[in-house]
This record gives C-alpha cells, structure tokens and sequence, in this order.
C-alpha cells in the first residue's frame, strides 16, 4: 500500500513538474492559432467588360517612415518575427517563391533569378581580406562569408492596378508585385565606405504568389500584442505610408524623378493622386 502512495505522489510530483517546465518553455498563456493556418483574402472575380477604366501605378513605401516601421524591424529575425524582407527571402529559400530580375523595363515578371543572383543583389558572398597573425605579426590572408545585407533594404517599389468596377460600382485596387530596394554607401578601393549613396533593387516578387506566407505570419502591434495582424492585412487593409513614385503612360512607364525633381516631384505624386480620386468621382451621376 505504502509502495502504491508513493508511486501515486512520485507522479503527481512529475507531472506538475512537466507543466511547469511545459509553461517555461511556452512563455505564453496561450497557444498563438489564428494567424499561423490563417489563409489570405480571397479576391472577387472581376470580369473585363465590368472594368470601365484602369491604371497601373508605383508606390514607393519608405519603411523608416512611423507607419512602416513594422515592415522594417526586426532587422534580425526574432522567433518567429521577421521583417519584410527576411520573410521574402525566407519564402524564396524555403517555400518555393520565384524572384523576379528587376531589370525587366516592363517589370512583367518574366525573367526568374536564382539563387546566386539573389545574393549577389543582397552583397552577399565571400571576401578575402589580411590580417595581422598575432603570433608572427604577418599579414595573411582571411577568408570570411558576408550574409545578406537585410539592414539596408529601406525602401519597397510596389506595382499597383487601380480599376473600376462597374459591377460593382467601386474604385478598386490590386497590388501585383512588391521590389524590395537597397540604400548603401558606395565603398572605395580599400572597402571603406564613401558618401556617395546607392539605391539598388533587389528583386521582384509576383504579390499573389506570397500572399500565402503573408498571412501566416504577423506584424507587431504596438498597442496591443493580442492583437496583431499579419503582413496580408497590413497591405490588404492598405495601412502603409506611401507616395506614387510613376504611372503607366505613353513614355514607357518613366519615373517622376526622370523628368523633374525636389518639390515638383512631390507635387506631380499629388497630382496623380489626385486623378485617381477625380476618375472615380466623374464616373458616378448625381
């Protein structure tokens, strides 16, 4: 009988032992469910001869603006947290998402890069640089591995289509691709950097492709960490800081910068912005 008690305390002990440990180890009270099997937003179907009017648009997303930020940190992933850019790689090394060269003029989505190339627009590879052996004083030779400069992506293209709908009676909008876009300083012969300062893209991605990946995975919510939503809704729900960097027209898709500069070219993203707003306005009858 004695032997049976103490078998019985002896498990109850281990028991409440492993659920203590099981807490420990969880640092949650509990179990995250809902984003990481959330699945995107399905789209409506749109049919051609409902579309009255359409444009294709490019918004730059500065991701050191407030409203970005969220994109842009952590600059090392955390957990299951990671940046914009960290997500993108990791669905392009691991989830089987295409990146597109971003030389494409017509930025189509046809010409596919591989890995090599991906890493060489991340100044990812290996150098060679000398060192003092400090048990001879020697300059030798030393091998080391650079890793994808993540910090450096500050900047995010995004390819738009605005339409209207007459189905529907709605001015709609879709995003077909995002570009994430470098900003470094150039480096000299000897490695130090310079102040010249480089803008570089890295690579297209075809939106619809990684909507899956960014439903799975959140953003952080600095007022309530219950309550976070994942990089999906973040552009579904269009909670981003932005301003039109070209349109489509007749010039081959010419950026703004390409034909004026400073406050004229904010002014011409205000003008376009506001066309949009007047499309949609004059197609409606009162």
């Amino acid at each position: 009988m004695k032997r049976v008690v103490l078998l019985l305390v002896g498990l109850l002990i281990f028991t409440i032992s492993y659920k203590v440990q099981g807490q420990d180890q969880m640092q949650e009270v509990y179990i995250k469910e809902h984003i990481p099997f959330k699945k995107p937003v399905p789209y409506d179907y749109v049919r051609e001869a409902d579309v009255m009017w359409s444009k294709v648009i490019y918004r730059m997303i500065d991701l050191r603006q407030k409203k970005n930020l969220q994109l842009y940190y952590p600059t090392q992933p955390i957990g299951e947290r990671m940046s914009l850019i960290d997500l993108l790689l990791y669905g392009i090394d691991n989830e089987g998402i295409r990146a597109f060269s971003p030389d494409d003029p017509l930025n189509e989505f046809t010409v596919p890069m591989t890995r090599d190339q991906i890493d060489a627009a991340m100044d990812a590879g290996v150098d060679t640089i000398k060192t003092q052996d400090p048990s001879t004083g020697q300059l030798v030779e030393r091998v080391i591995e650079r890793d994808r400069r993540t910090d450096q992506v500050k900047l995010v293209l995004v390819k738009e289509k605005w339409f209207f709908d007459k189905a529907k009676s709605v001015m709609d909008v879709r995003i077909i691709g995002i570009c994430p876009i470098r900003i470094y300083n150039r480096e000299d012969d000897q490695g130090m950097p310079t102040e010249d300062v480089l803008r570089r893209k890295t690579f297209w991605v075809y939106f619809p492709e990684v909507r899956p990946i960014l439903a799975n995975h959140e953003t952080f919510n600095d007022h309530n960490d219950a309550q976070r939503i994942s990089f999906d809704d973040f552009f579904w729900q269009r909670r981003f800081d932005s301003f039109i960097f070209a349109e489509s027209n007749v010039y081959n898709n010419r950026l703004i910068n390409q034909y004026t500069l400073g406050i004229d070219a904010l002014l011409e993203s205000e003008k376009i912005r506001e066309s949009l707003f007047k499309m949609e306005h004059d197609l409606w009858e009162y």
